[in-house]
Parts: C-alpha cells; sequence; structure tokens
C-alpha cells in the first residue's frame, strides 16, 4: 500500500504516453492504442472512436507527423475512492515544416483492478476527460 500512489502516478502516465504519444505508422499507432485502451475504460475507447472518425490518424500517417507527450505532472487525491488524477502534459506535433507545442490536461478516476501483464500497476481509468489541448506554440523547422 505504500507504493500505490507512485503506482497510480506511473499507471497514468503509462496510458498518456500509449494514447497521445504517437508515430506515423499504422501498426504502431493500432500496437500503442490497444495496449493504453487495457489501461483504460470505454471513455478512453470512445475519444479513440472520435479521432478515428474525424481521420486525426490517417492525417498523422499521410502527413508523416510525430507526436511527442512528456508528461509534467500527475495530481491524484487519494482521499476518497474512486481516486481522482490529473495530467498536466505537452504535446510536441512534429511536422516537416514545423514542431508545435500543445498543453494537454486531462480529468480521470481510478479504480483498483488485478494486476496483469498488460496492466501491472491493477489500475482502471474511468470517466477520462480531456479538459485542454490547445496549441502553445509553434515553430518552423
Amino acid at each position: 500500500s505504500q507504493n500505490r500512489p507512485a503506482e497510480a502516478r506511473e499507471h497514468v502516465r503509462r496510458f498518456h504516453e500509449l494514447f497521445f504519444g504517437l508515430s506515423p505508422q499504422k501498426d504502431a499507432i493500432e500496437h500503442n492504442i490497444n495496449r493504453a485502451l487495457q489501461l483504460a475504460d470505454k471513455s478512453a475507447y470512445h475519444y479513440y472512436v472520435d479521432f478515428a472518425e474525424k481521420g486525426y490518424y490517417n492525417r498523422l500517417i499521410s502527413g508523416n507527423i510525430n507526436q511527442v507527450v512528456r508528461v509534467d505532472s500527475v495530481v491524484c487525491d487519494f482521499s476518497g475512492y474512486p481516486y481522482r488524477a490529473r495530467t498536466y502534459a505537452r504535446q510536441m506535433i512534429i511536422r516537416e515544416s514545423n514542431v508545435t507545442e500543445r498543453s494537454l490536461v486531462t480529468d480521470c478516476q481510478l479504480q483498483n483492478t488485478s494486476r496483469s501483464d498488460d496492466n501491472p500497476n491493477g489500475f482502471i481509468i474511468e470517466h477520462l476527460i480531456i479538459l485542454e489541448n490547445k496549441d502553445i506554440r509553434s515553430v518552423e523547422r
């Protein structure tokens, strides 16, 4: 139980790296998204379906765009259950012509679940909400 807060933050961090950090290769996108979806409930799946329907992943592939995510912090509240977590991150969208830095802020709840090879920390992310995903700056390359 002493490690539970660190495991919770790592679980949320890993989800964000897998779900929002994408390369312009279809197989890599599908592999990472599938791994991320094993760490979360249907709320993440709904974001995935919405992005796919809007052609987001196809644009990454056709534009040869890399998307790198750096999680700045994960703030967890363990005073109630399910636990609440807010994530503050930066997305770097790397195109041939420029690099766009975006601010990413999400909120979710964490439920305890059984541990497995696919979910070593034993949490499931529920009620994922993207609170902010906006451009900060863009730099020509």
